[in-house]
């Protein structure tokens, strides 16, 4: 069996979208990799730790921080 994991990032405009443009957007990836052979199995949430950065003797430094991205896994 073989597996693809593919990043999902929604984009909205903030005045105007809505709940319904994100789903859209997800159905078209979902149908897209469909079109291509691939099973669509589950959207998973991964978090990741992004290390602070020093920057240069102390100045601009930044610290470390959480994030979460989703990912959308298919099967062949």
């Amino acid at each position: 069996m073989e597996y693809k994991v593919v990043p999902f990032v929604a984009s909205i405009d903030a005045k105007k979208g809505t709940s319904e443009h994100v789903a859209e957007q997800l159905e078209i990836l979902i149908k897209n990799y469909t079109n291509q052979g691939w099973k669509y199995i589950r959207l998973e949430s991964v978090t990741t730790f992004i290390q602070p950065e020093n920057g240069c003797f102390g100045f601009g430094a930044k610290p470390g921080y959480t994030t979460t991205r989703q990912m959308v896994v298919f099967e062949k």
